[in-house]
């Protein structure tokens, strides 16, 4: 699932950090996501799909 997100990070041109900042998800939630050891709960991906502009389906 980390996947979909880094890639829509790579579009926008955003680092996890920025990710974090903007958000408000912390970057240690981020960097969890990223090495697989949790997934996204569903008020963490509406954030994101929000953000990002995409619908919650389009993470999963």
């Amino acid at each position: 699932m980390y996947k979909k997100i880094e890639a829509l990070m790579n579009k926008k041109g955003i680092s996890a950090y920025q990710l974090a900042k903007d958000t408000g998800i912390a970057q240690a939630t981020i960097s969890s996501w990223k090495r697989g050891r949790c997934s996204p709960k569903t008020d963490k991906l509406k954030i994101l799909a929000d953000y990002f502009g995409v619908d919650i389906k389009d993470l999963l």
